[in-house]
């Protein structure tokens, strides 16, 4: 598992558990509740890859990243610790 500080989103951390490349859950803390819910619940048993495609680059407003984005950005940190 892995805690990603985010930055610039109103959650302020993302706790990540994947296996072999496939997420096993998604845990938002602060923000939205019902999106980082519904987001976490959406990827769960998908792979790393196929989430990291789909969300990254997704803005929130006028910020240039959103949640989704920083999930990405989690995922991409949790497979650079996985060599």
């Amino acid at each position: 598992m892995i805690l990603y500080r985010t930055k610039g989103t109103c959650s302020q951390a993302i706790e990540v558990e994947a296996k072999d490349g496939i997420i096993e859950s998604v845990h938002f803390i602060g923000g939205c509740a019902g999106n980082t819910a519904g987001i976490s619940k959406l990827v769960k048993g998908m792979k790393v890859d196929d989430v990291i495609q789909k969300l990254e680059g997704t803005t929130c407003g006028r910020r240039p990243t959103s949640c989704p984005d920083q999930l990405a950005k989690a995922l991409k940190q949790w497979k650079e610790e996985q060599g």
